[in-house]
């Protein structure tokens, strides 16, 4: 089975410079995948140099989407940009994946737009990979929507749970819903309704998950809304970039501490290798009848590389049939609701 990717090669702040080579890498290092270049072809060429064109094609698409360009715009106005062209190639299903690094509210409004959404689910939601004592823990929704019902959130739970069986073959993931504490009278009345529900869905529920649980490993999944997990994940990234810089400043204080960093070389390498944020690179739009990977606007080679990666290994591992499985017992309980 060959899974095909289809890139928008003109997003995130680097564009063809950066997409462009982590296809190249992408391809050379998985033989059953092939990749959709997408955008302007006068700036995807120079980056292809000699490369075989056998698993790698080029669409050209005469119009870029900008980072900071209103969705509502791009999606009105943006009919031929690499990024809507890349999601007409999974709805017309000539790709099995989309990956963009452009801009987040775009992609989503595109996405919606094109490919609509899951029978049952009623929002899409971002769901992103990060780092826990155990392993990793999935997060989701990281930004798609503020505000969000016990339904909503209840919705939220399957599909990441899903993910986690599909992706990572692993039948009962536990699903816990994030909180200002572990007891159930904790939290406002959206997040105990949605506990509720969540303990009655016949997910492997395991209750409600505070902050630094998400990061212990509390659960496989951790399920919040966008504005929660939008800033439990930018607060996240900036105590990183905190206890980083306080870091380098010590090593650099004198000539002895200097010294002690060539000592502590090796395992500060090692360190930054098991914290390396792009190994994580990649959130999936979850719910929607195609699946779509937002990478990091910043992401280099590698960091994109592993965002292709991730779509590849959905695709692979039918996410979306999943889901919909899932979620088929759930419809006649919201028709009757």
């Amino acid at each position: 089975m060959t899974i095909t990717v289809a890139i928008d090669c003109m997003g995130g702040d680097h564009g063809p410079q950066v997409t462009v080579p982590a296809a190249l890498d992408f391809v050379r290092d998985h033989a059953d995948v092939r990749v959709i270049l997408v955008g302007l072809a006068e700036g995807i060429k120079p980056y292809l140099g000699d490369a075989a064109v056998g698993r790698i094609s080029l669409r050209h698409a005469t119009e870029a989407v900008s980072m900071h360009e209103s969705p509502s715009l791009a999606l009105r106005n943006k009919k031929d940009s690499s990024m809507r062209v890349a999601i007409n190639l999974v709805k017309q299903g000539e790709a099995d994946a989309c990956v963009s690094a452009g801009n987040t509210g775009a992609l989503m409004a595109m996405s919606r737009f094109v490919l609509k959404m899951l029978p049952g689910i009623e929002r899409p939601a971002i769901c992103a990979v990060l780092p826990t004592l155990t392993g990793h823990t999935h997060v989701l929704d990281l930004g798609a929507n503020v505000d969000c019902s016990p339904e909503h959130l209840l919705q939220f739970g399957i599909m990441g749970a899903s993910l986690v069986a599909a992706v990572e073959h692993r039948e009962r993931p536990t699903v816990g819903i994030l909180n200002i504490g572990q007891e159930d009278i904790k939290g406002n009345d959206v997040v105990k309704r949605a506990a509720d529900l969540l303990a009655e869905s016949g997910l492997n529920f395991v209750g409600n998950v505070e902050g630094d649980g998400v990061y212990k490993g509390a659960a496989d999944v951790v399920v919040c809304d966008g504005f929660v997990g939008n800033v439990a994940l930018k607060a996240s990234e900036g105590l990183a970039q905190l206890l980083a810089t306080f870091l380098r400043q010590e090593f650099r204080r004198s000539l002895l501490t200097r010294l002690l960093a060539l000592l502590a070389l090796p395992v500060l390498q090692r360190f930054k290798k098991r914290v390396d944020h792009r190994q994580y690179n990649g959130a999936t739009l979850l719910g929607l009848r195609g699946i779509v990977v937002k990478s990091h606007g910043s992401a280099d080679t590698l960091a994109f590389t592993c965002a292709l990666k991730r779509a590849a290994d959905e695709a692979r591992n039918g996410v979306l049939a999943r889901i919909s499985e899932r979620m088929a017992p759930q419809r006649p309980l919201q028709e009757t609701a």
